[in-house]
């Protein structure tokens, strides 16, 4: 009994530790990304204009530039990778991603429509591309049931199928759109911050903290469920109930936080993983995944915006780290499958 309480102990340590690193981290970056631009400010103008002053010059670039772009970077990081790490446990499978298994390409196939088909703009193109993504996990789980029987596998291979037809028909609608529609919409799609306005925040931290709480108070749950569905049944867990608020729950967030920047590649697809490997077992990962989330987007977006004579949107930095990742997998999961 004393060494499982040591043991738990030190796991609680690690986790605690990992938070306050990964916290840190988060801070920081943000600091810079208010600091850093064009034009460069001390850190203590920064502060003097977020309590309130003005300073010419600088109270415009942070407050109306850098501020939504720093919040829009921790808030959507953070979504994305609260919810990978939400489809990855749930489905016992690191590729089940919400970029990768469709749920990112239906929100933004909807964006796209509403952006150049009907010409919406602001918070309803929002909430609309939500409601199409929460439509496209449905479609997906439902095509995933075969007579009374569901597998992750299928589900897994399904949101692959769905995610290439909804990509082709955003290709399509992107070739019959008028010229000069499709520069803003084609960063929107590479995953930019370019575009995310300071109206848009309420609502996404409202979304992000609202689900980020109901999450939480599924962790015990979360580290129960890597031990299997029968063992969690055996244990009293409610699983068709449990796993139907985890994934409505994950499925808000990156629908939402997809409508506000576009669909950033692989940060849902790599928090995760990392986390998972930082913070160790024996307890969920939800909050550090949700943080690496966080750090992946700020450091993605300091690169793609100091690194290069091209200012490029923060998702084609972000790719860049998924595929060799995606491709690892790939190898070891065939190695796996051959022995």
């Amino acid at each position: 009994m004393t060494e499982l309480n040591s043991g738990y102990k030190k796991r609680a340590l690690r986790w605690k530790l990992v938070v306050l690193v990964l916290l840190s981290i988060a801070l920081i970056l943000s600091a810079c990304e208010l600091c850093f631009g064009s034009v460069s400010y001390p850190i203590e103008d920064v502060i003097r204009v977020l309590l309130g002053e003005t300073i010419d010059g600088v109270s415009y670039a942070v407050e109306s530039v850098r501020l939504p772009r720093m919040m829009g970077a921790v808030f959507s990081g953070f979504a994305f990778g609260v919810a990978g790490y939400v489809f990855q446990t749930l489905l016992h499978n690191p590729l089940a991603s919400p970029d990768v298994i469709g749920i990112s390409a239906g929100t933004s196939t909807a964006a796209v429509f509403l952006l150049l088909v009907l010409g919406l703009r602001g918070s309803i193109v929002s909430l609309l591309a939500m409601i199409f993504g929460i439509a496209t996990a449905l479609i997906i789980y439902k095509l995933s049931v075969i007579k009374g029987h569901f597998t992750y596998g299928r589900m897994i291979l399904i949101g692959i199928g769905i995610s290439a037809l909804l990509k082709a028909v955003t290709s399509y609608l992107l070739a019959k759109a008028a010229e000069y529609d499709v520069g803003t919409t084609m960063q929107w799609l590479s995953g930019s911050l370019n575009g995310v306005q300071m109206e848009d925040m309420p609502a996404l931290v409202l979304i992000v903290g609202i689900i980020t709480i109901v999450l939480v108070s599924l962790t015990r749950h979360m580290e129960i469920i890597p031990l299997g569905d029968n063992f969690a049944v055996s244990l009293g867990l409610n699983t068709k109930l449990t796993y139907s608020v985890m994934i409505i729950s994950a499925v808000i967030l990156v629908s939402f936080a997809t409508s506000v920047t576009g669909p950033i590649a692989s940060v849902a697809f790599l928090s995760g993983p990392i986390a998972a490997s930082l913070a160790g077992k024996g307890k969920s990962s939800l909050i550090p995944a949700g943080l690496v989330g966080t750090a992946l987007t700020l450091g993605a977006d300091l690169v793609a915006f100091h690194a290069f004579p091209v200012h490029y949107p923060v998702g084609v930095i972000t790719g860049l780290l998924g595929a060799p990742y995606m491709l690892y997998l790939l190898i070891r999961m065939n190695k796996r499958g051959v022995n």
